[in-house]
C-alpha cells in the first residue's frame, strides 16, 4: 500500500470507533472523519429514532463512504464506519479498493458496559444485541486487522498501527503516545498536542484523557462543553445541574468565603470528572467572594513603575482562590485601553501601550500561577477600540490587519509564548481581520470573534500557534445574542473553534442546542473530540485527575488566608503607591484642617447596579478619615437623600437655591468631591450622571473655595468635570484607598502615581 492510507475503523456501537480512528489518524498524519456525518437526514432521523437500517437505506451511503475513500488527498483517511457485514465492506472496496478495514473487537460485556447511557447517541444500547448478530468477522481475503479493545487506549493504538504496517507493507510510526504523526507526515492542522505548551501533558495524563473521553456518554461529552454559573448554593440545585447536564466546568456568584468554599466542595465530590472551577479574581481576592482582598485594579497595577505591584495582585488572588477551591482564573485582562470613552475596560485594562498591557500581564499571570490555578486571558479579538460593551451590544475592533498586529496581537503573542493556558473569547467583531483571511465579507456577515472561524481558527490557532483552550465569553450578552437564533448560535460557537460555552442561558434549552448541532452535523465528530481533549487536557495539567475528591478543595483552615492581615497590607502599600494626582493647576494642595477647617463633602455614583450595593457607603469611610484628621465635614445631601430621610418640601431646584448661595465661601473653606462612579453591562458607555438638571452637587463652587476632586474608580471623569482645578484617581473605594487619598490631600506623604493621556479625554479644557 502506498503512503495514502485508506482505513476503516470498523466495528458495533461502543466499541470506540471514533476515539480510537482519531488517535491512529494523527499517528498516521492523515485527517479523520465519522462515517455516520455522511448519513442523509433520513437515515439520521431512524438512527435516532432507534429503528434500524435496512439495506436500502445504507447503499447510497455506503457508496459515499467509498467515495470518500477514493476522492482522499495525499495524506489518505481514516474513516469511522461500522460495516459490519462482508457485503457492505465490498460495497466500499468497490470504490476504494485499496481500503484496509481495522475491526476494533470487545467481548459482550465490554461493549455493553460502553454502550450504557449512551442514549443520546444514534445507537441505543437496545439494538447492541442486533448489531452483535449482524457482524459478519473479516474473512481471509479481506484486507484488514482485529485488535481487542479491552486493552487500555494507548496499547490498542499501538496494536492497531502495528497491523496496519503489516497489512500495509509500509512503515508506520508504532508510539501510541504523543499521537504527533509519524516521522515525515504534518499533524492535522489546529488539532490539539497535549504534549506540548500549555498542557506538557505526560504519557499517563495524555492516557488519562483519552481513556475517560472514551468511557463518556454523549450526553457526558456534550456536557462537558459547558461552564454553569451557579446561581443557588443548594446541594438540590448542583446535584440537578450535575446529574441532569454533566457540566466540565463551574463558575458561582459570590458570597461568605466558607459558603462559598462548602459550595465548591460539594460540587466535586458529586462529579465523576473533577470540575474546572472559575473566578473573576481581576483584582485580586476581591469578586470571588465577600470578604476577599481587594488589592488593585488592573489599572491601578499599570499606574505606577513598579511591575511587581501586578504580581502581588496576582499572588494575593491565586492563594485566595485556590483557599475557595478555585483552580480558573478569569484574568488577566489584556485589552488595550485606546478609547477613552470605554469604560467597560477603563479601570480592567493595565493600560494604553500594549507594551505595558505584556508587561504586567505577565507580571500577573507569574504571581497566580504560584497557586494551582490556571488562567484565562481576555478577550481577544481585543477591547478597548470601541467605546460600546459587548454586555449590551456587538462591538468592534477595528484595527487593520497590520495595525492590530502590531498592537493586540503583539500581546496575543507574549502571552501565548508565556505559557497562557487558555483563552477568553470576546463578543467583538473584527471586520478587517475578518476580510484578510475571507476577502470579500460583506458589512452584514461580520460576527463577533464567538462565530468566527477565520478569527479562531485561521489567526488564533494558526497565526498565533495557540494550542491551549477556547471559551466564550457569557452567552448571555447581547454581543453574542444580537448574532443569530440561540438555537444556532449555542452549536456555533463550538463549531467555530470555541470549546467551552459559558453559562446557560435556559439549560435544558441550551443543551438540548447543543446537542441538537451534533446530531445535524454543525458540529462535527472530529470538532466535539478537540474540544473534549483540550478540557480534560486543562484539568489533567492541574492534577485534577489524581487527587481524590476529598482533596480537591482545601480544608477549612485555609480560608484564614483570605482577607487576611498579610493581605490587606498589601492592598494598603499599593494603594498609597498609586493614588494618583492627575492636576493641580491651582495649587490648591495641600488642604489641611489648619489652613481649610470646614469641609463640604460631595458624593457622586451612578446609582446602584446589578450588585445591589450602597453606591454612597464610602462615604462613611471618607467622612470618618476627614473627621480623624481634625476636619469639620458638612455632607451635602441631594433632594431623594433628603426626602428618603422623610423631609418635605424639598425638590432639586430648592435645592439650588439653597446650596448656591453667596455665602458659600463664608460656610465652607474647601469642597471636596469623591466620585464612585461603577457598573457595566447595564449600559453602553458610563458617564457621571447627576442627581437632577444642573445638579447642586456640580462644581460651580470651584469659583468660591478650593475643590479637590476624586474618583475611586473611573479615570475619565474630567470630561465631566473639567472645571476642577486639581483631580485625584484614587482608582478604588476601599478603606486602604481612601486612607491614602486623604493622607496625600493633608500634604503627610508624596503622590507616586502615573496616568496615561486618556485621562484627558481629547479635549483642550481638561487640562486647564
Amino acid at each position: 500500500m502506498s503512503s495514502k492510507h485508506r482505513i476503516i475503523v470498523m466495528g458495533v456501537s461502543g466499541c470506540g470507533k471514533t476515539t480510537i480512528g482519531d488517535l491512529v489518524a494523527r499517528e498516521l498524519g492523515a485527517p479523520f472523519l465519522d462515517g455516520d456525518s455522511l448519513h442523509p437526514v433520513e437515515n439520521v432521523a431512524k438512527m435516532a429514532a432507534g429503528t434500524p437500517l435496512t439495506d436500502e437505506d445504507r447503499w447510497p451511503w455506503l457508496a459515499t463512504v467509498g467515495r470518500e475513500l477514493a476522492d482522499a488527498s495525499q495524506g489518505g483517511l481514516v474513516l469511522a464506519c461500522s460495516a459490519l457485514r462482508r457485503s457492505y465492506r465490498d460495497a466500499i472496496r468497490e470504490q476504494a479498493p485499496d481500503t484496509v478495514f481495522l475491526h476494533l473487537h470487545g467481548s459482550k460485556e465490554v461493549l455493553r458496559v460502553r454502550t450504557e447511557g449512551r442514549s443520546g447517541h444514534f445507537m441505543p444500547p437496545a439494538l447492541l444485541e442486533s448489531q452483535l448478530a449482524t457482524l459478519e468477522a473479516l474473512e481471509a481475503d479481506e484486507a484488514g486487522i482485529v485488535v481487542d479493545i479491552a486493552a487500555p487506549v494507548d496499547q490498542v493504538v499501538t496494536e492497531a498501527l502495528a497491523g496496519i504496517a503489516a497489512v500495509a507493507g509500509a512503515a508506520v510510526g508504532t508510539s501510541a503516545v504523543a499521537y504527533q504523526g509519524a516521522p515525515g507526515t504534518q499533524p492535522r492542522r489546529f488539532d490539539v498536542d497535549l504534549q506540548a505548551a500549555p498542557f506538557d501533558l505526560d504519557d499517563d495524563a495524555v492516557a488519562w484523557v483519552e481513556s475517560t473521553i472514551a468511557g463518556l456518554s454523549l450526553e457526558e461529552r456534550i456536557g462537558q462543553l459547558f461552564i454553569n454559573h451557579n446561581n443557588d448554593y443548594s446541594p438540590e440545585y448542583l446535584d440537578g445541574v450535575l446529574d441532569t447536564y454533566h457540566v466540565g466546568g463551574m463558575r458561582y456568584r459570590p458570597g461568605p468565603s466558607a459558603a462559598v468554599q462548602e459550595h465548591i466542595r460539594y460540587a466535586q465530590s458529586k462529579t465523576r470528572i473533577p470540575l474546572l472551577m472559575a473566578s473573576n479574581p481581576e483584582m485580586g481576592g476581591a469578586g470571588s467572594c465577600d470578604d476577599g482582598t481587594f488589592v488593585s485594579t488592573h489599572l491601578q497595577a499599570g499606574s505606577h513603575p513598579d511591575k511587581a505591584i501586578a504580581r502581588k495582585m496576582g499572588q494575593v488572588a491565586g492563594v485566595e482562590t485556590a483557599a475557595l477551591g478555585c483552580n480558573w482564573a478569569f484574568a488577566p485582562i489584556v485589552d488595550i485601553h485606546y478609547n477613552w470613552r470605554n469604560t467597560v475596560i477603563s479601570t480592567r485594562a493595565f493600560g494604553n501601550t500594549p507594551e505595558i498591557v505584556v508587561e504586567r500581564a505577565k507580571e500577573y499571570f507569574d504571581g497566580i500561577s504560584e497557586s494551582p490555578t490556571v488562567c484565562a486571558m481576555k478577550h481577544f479579538p481585543g477591547d478597548g477600540m470601541d467605546e460600546r460593551d459587548q454586555h449590551v451590544v456587538t462591538s468592534y475592533n477595528t484595527l487593520g490587519y497590520e495595525d492590530w498586529n502590531r498592537t493586540y496581537g503583539h500581546v496575543y503573542r507574549e502571552m501565548i509564548g508565556h505559557g497562557m493556558q487558555s483563552i477568553m473569547i470576546g463578543h467583538i467583531g473584527a471586520p478587517e481581520l475578518t476580510r484578510h483571511f475571507r476577502p470579500g465579507t460583506a458589512d452584514k456577515d461580520i460576527l463577533p470573534a464567538t462565530l468566527s472561524p477565520e478569527l479562531l481558527q485561521d489567526l488564533l490557532r494558526g497565526e498565533l500557534g495557540f494550542n491551549g483552550l477556547i471559551l466564550t465569553d457569557a452567552s448571555q450578552m447581547i454581543g453574542l445574542t444580537q448574532a443569530m437564533k440561540r438555537k444556532d448560535l449555542v452549536p456555533a460557537t463550538i463549531a467555530a473553534g470555541c470549546d467551552m460555552f459559558l453559562f446557560f442561558r435556559n439549560p435544558a434549552e441550551d443543551f438540548g442546542y447543543m446537542m441538537d448541532g451534533y446530531k445535524s452535523g454543525v458540529i462535527t465528530e472530529q470538532r466535539l473530540h478537540d474540544a473534549l481533549r483540550r478540557i480534560l487536557a486543562l484539568k489533567a495539567s492541574l492534577g485534577l485527575h489524581l487527587k481524590p475528591a476529598a482533596e480537591l478543595v482545601p480544608p477549612v483552615e485555609a480560608l484564614a488566608k483570605i482577607g487576611s492581615d498579610a493581605h490587606r497590607a498589601v492592598a494598603a502599600e499599593i494603594a498609597d503607591k498609586t493614588v494618583t494626582l492627575i492636576k493641580d493647576t491651582a495649587n490648591n494642595l495641600p488642604i489641611t484642617p489648619e489652613t481649610h477647617k470646614r469641609i463640604r463633602l460631595y458624593g457622586i455614583s451612578g446609582g446602584s447596579d446589578f450588585t445591589r450595593a450602597d453606591p454612597l457607603a464610602y462615604l462613611d469611610t471618607v467622612k470618618a478619615e476627614l473627621e480623624s484628621a481634625g476636619f469639620e465635614v458638612h455632607l451635602f445631601k441631594t433632594a431623594d437623600q433628603r426626602e428618603a430621610a422623610g423631609e418635605t418640601g424639598v425638590n432639586f431646584m430648592s435645592i439650588i437655591s439653597e446650596e448656591a448661595t453667596g455665602d458659600y465661601a463664608d460656610k465652607y473653606d474647601a469642597a471636596l468631591v469623591f466620585a464612585n462612579v461603577k457598573g457595566f453591562a447595564q449600559e453602553a458607555a458610563i458617564r457621571i450622571k447627576w442627581s437632577s438638571p444642573m445638579a447642586a452637587e456640580i462644581p460651580w463652587y470651584v469659583t468660591e473655595v478650593p475643590t479637590v476632586f476624586v474618583s475611586l474608580n473611573q479615570p475619565n471623569h474630567l470630561i465631566d468635570v473639567p472645571m476642577v482645578k486639581t483631580a485625584i484617581n484614587a482608582h478604588a473605594g476601599t478603606p486602604e484607598a481612601i486612607r491614602a487619598t486623604i493622607e496625600k490631600i493633608l500634604g503627610k506623604s508624596e503622590f507616586q502615581g502615573t496616568f496615561n493621556d486618556n485621562v484627558f479625554c481629547d479635549s483642550f479644557d481638561t487640562r486647564l
